[in-house]
């Protein structure tokens, strides 16, 4: 899954990580153009997961 899909798909499932991880906020879950990558590693420090393990998660869903 390239970038770009990741991208689309998180802006479906972000609600249901939300309820999964308690510690991600509305906040954590929001990101402007161009700064996916810096979401996530907001997501990596609520989570303790690493980047690649947040992309897997999200593509599977």
């Amino acid at each position: 899954m390239n970038k770009d899909q990741l991208e689309g798909k998180w802006k479906q499932i972000k609600g249901k990580f939300k309820q999964k991880y308690g510690t991600v906020t509305d906040d954590d879950t929001t990101f402007a153009e161009g700064k996916f990558d810096e979401m996530l590693g907001r997501l990596q420090e609520r989570t303790g997961k690493t980047k690649e393990e947040l992309k897997e998660e999200i593509s599977s869903w």
